[in-house]
């Protein structure tokens, strides 16, 4: 794990400042947003699950697969990294076993939720939950398994759909209680709920935008106006991915040909320099000086 930076990912967290963080869904991907200038990358289950299985989020990841997804991001980029551990696939032993495996992969904060297993996309209908109290005590489980005090662990309710704003509310109370250092209060419907939140949540709040999904969009500046610390576009790189898969492909399939000069694809050679080609080119020439 690179030095201190779950600490500086704690510190950019408490500025309340709206921190713009994207989701990856394998290396190259974090590699990206990194290149990019964000300051942080997020794992997303949903996108691991849709690019690894061509499979709907509905829980069908497991938890060394997520693991050795963080092993690779963390390995490319040297940014905080956020990892989507659903709901730490099991009961409080196994969000103990989940916490130091993926601790050991690199991950500087991970995600718990409240849903049964299986979960489902937070934006997606017929969730159900757990118990409060059985959440309290994988939150409780997870800080005390972190070897780490800079190891984030955010809570997520998905209590909403089902138990309505307030109950969501008074559980991520507890969460925080039991000692979440982060919690989201998952797919609010209405803006004015989306205002309330961290007005009314003492710790750290992230606001999930999902293209597409349940909860009404803003911009960044807003939400840091409205005391967000982080705002997750958990899978936006992927759907502009596919879009832009969708295009060039048709575009081939029409033409019978795409050559270096379309605007469609990346060049060959922004390809190899985002995986780092003249670094490895250097390391063999060193190599073979020194042989």
């Amino acid at each position: 794990m690179l030095s201190n930076i779950g600490k500086v990912l704690r510190e950019k967290l408490e500025e309340r400042r709206g921190l713009l963080v994207p989701g990856a869904a394998n290396a190259l991907a974090a590699r990206i947003i990194e290149d990019l200038g964000f300051e942080a990358v997020y794992v997303s289950g949903a996108g691991v699950t849709n690019s690894h299985w061509g499979a709907p989020d509905l829980g069908f990841i497991s938890l060394p697969e997520i693991a050795q997804h963080t092993s690779t991001i963390r390995e490319a980029v040297k940014i905080p990294v956020l990892v989507d551990a659903d709901t730490g696939f099991g009961n409080a032993l196994n969000v103990r076993h989940t916490v130091r495996m993926l601790e050991r992969a690199g991950a500087d904060a991970i995600q718990l939720e409240d849903q049964t297993m299986p979960k489902r996309c937070g934006h997606f209908d017929n969730k159900s939950v757990i118990s409060a109290d059985e959440m309290v005590g994988k939150v409780k489980a997870a800080v005390d398994a972190r070897t780490s005090s800079d190891f984030l662990i955010i809570a997520r309710s998905d209590a909403h759909a089902g138990e309505g704003f307030e109950a969501t509310i008074e559980r991520v109370q507890r969460y925080i209680e039991a000692g979440a250092d982060v919690t989201f209060v998952e797919a609010p419907e209405n803006a004015d709920e989306v205002r309330k939140i961290p007005q009314r949540l003492r710790a750290p709040q992230i606001v999930n935008v999902v293209v597409g999904g349940k909860t009404p969009v803003f911009g960044q500046e807003e939400l840091a106006a409205m005391g967000y610390a982080m705002v997750l576009y958990a899978n936006v790189a992927l759907q502009g991915a596919i879009a832009g898969m969708q295009a060039a492909l048709k575009h081939l399939k029409t033409a019978g040909q795409i050559d270096a000069s379309s605007a469609l694809v990346a060049s060959f050679a922004e390809r190899q320099r985002l995986v780092r080609k003249p670094f490895f080119d250097d390391l063999e020439k060193k190599y073979a000086e020194e042989n």
